[in-house]
């Protein structure tokens, strides 16, 4: 039966009849406003022919029942009223009241959001904290067994983060590895010591340019895919199911792709390395005439015994920061795809961060120890 609603000004009485949906509610709300805009002195609501009220049209209709009472009009019921209004009227009994006016003074409202955002601050570090004890419990209970390591699933992950990277990664330190060495030959050849491009391109290729412009691809690529595919798999509840079949989300969801990343990084890294030196030694021999022999003769004058492992030192530390980042923003993600896209791009511009951090720590502590 079709929704009806009339209002019969002359006996006062608004007949309900039929089933009200949510797409009815414009019929309701036509007869509501005129009782508003006229409130009679009493009303008569019969619904003894009415159906189910969906909770949309029921707080239409005691809302304007609310506000003619408060005009005045006693308000009579006639038939058994909307099963929704018990709960409505259950919501509105806990209203806490108005909020008071005036407390915060003009000059003291920057408190308000400053507090809040040291609240917030402090919130995500706990999350953080929390985050990584957990991940260091799963890890140290996962090393007694080799069941519990998930093998088949790191190698999936080495696979996915190294393997599969490393085109793009060997293009991106090819090129460069080339561009630095070409400005750093155009300015060493007005003083004749064009040679020593490269020392340029191996210190700086195998100290600093491999891992980190590695790292940084790797935050872009994988950081973003583990923060996407946890938060995904948390918007369906799969982590929850995880957690009710008994099994450790850290364990099966976190363990193997932070191994994984941490594995594939410095295997990435020494790919960059090799594109590197071979991105110099093209450019060294088309721009200045450099056979290869003296050039593989001039690299081994330029570079010390720890060059290679000061770069490599630092790969795993990355793989790390950059694997820990995306997991904990994927497991994050609540309520929404949008929450999905926005910590997506946090765990990338974080992941990214840390690692040039954690690589200006490294130059400094390099530094003191002459290393």
């Amino acid at each position: 039966m079709d929704f009806v609603a009339e209002f019969d000004e002359a006996g006062a009485q608004l007949r309900l009849g039929g089933d009200c949906r949510m797409a009815d509610a414009p019929v309701l709300q036509r007869q509501l406003q005129r009782l508003v805009m006229a409130p009679p002195s009493s009303l008569t609501v019969d619904v003894t022919a009415a159906g189910e009220f969906a909770i949309g049209p029921a707080w239409l209709l005691r809302d304007a029942i609310a506000a003619l009472a408060a005009r005045g009009t006693t308000i009579e019921f006639v038939g058994q009223r909307p099963e929704h209004f018990a709960y409505l009227e259950e919501l509105v009994a806990r209203d806490g009241g108005v909020l008071p006016t005036g407390a915060v003074k003009p000059a003291m409202r920057w408190l308000v959001p400053f507090g809040r955002h040291i609240a917030e601050r402090a919130h995500a570090w706990y999350e953080a904290f929390s985050f990584g004890g957990r991940v260091l419990s799963t890890a140290a209970t996962a090393w007694t067994t080799l069941k519990r390591l998930r093998v088949a699933s790191v190698v999936r992950h080495v696979r996915e983060t190294g393997v599969q990277a490393i085109p793009v990664v060997a293009v991106i330190a090819f090129l460069i590895s080339v561009i630095a060495g070409y400005i750093g030959a155009q300015q060493l050849r007005p003083y004749g010591a064009e040679i020593y491009t490269v020392d340029l391109v191996a210190l700086g290729v195998l100290r600093e340019l491999g891992v980190l412009l590695t790292a940084i691809m790797v935050a872009g690529r994988t950081g973003s895919a583990y923060a996407a595919e946890l938060g995904v798999m948390k918007l369906n509840d799969e982590v929850d199911a995880l957690e009710s079949m008994g099994l450790n989300p850290y364990e099966v969801l976190v363990l193997p792709r932070v191994l994984g990343l941490v594995i594939a990084l410095p295997l990435l890294t020494v790919v960059a390395d090799a594109m590197g030196l071979a991105g110099g030694a093209l450019l060294t021999w088309y721009l200045l005439d450099l056979p290869w022999p003296q050039f593989v003769m001039r690299l081994d004058l330029a570079i010390a015994d720890t060059t290679f492992w000061a770069g490599m030192v630092k790969a795993p530390i990355f793989g790390l920061l950059i694997a820990l980042t995306g997991t904990l923003r994927g497991l994050q993600v609540r309520e929404s795809s949008r929450e999905l896209g926005r910590l997506t791009t946090v765990a990338v511009v974080q992941s990214i961060f840390l690692v040039i951090f954690a690589d200006a720590l490294f130059a400094i502590f390099f530094l003191e120890i002459d290393f």
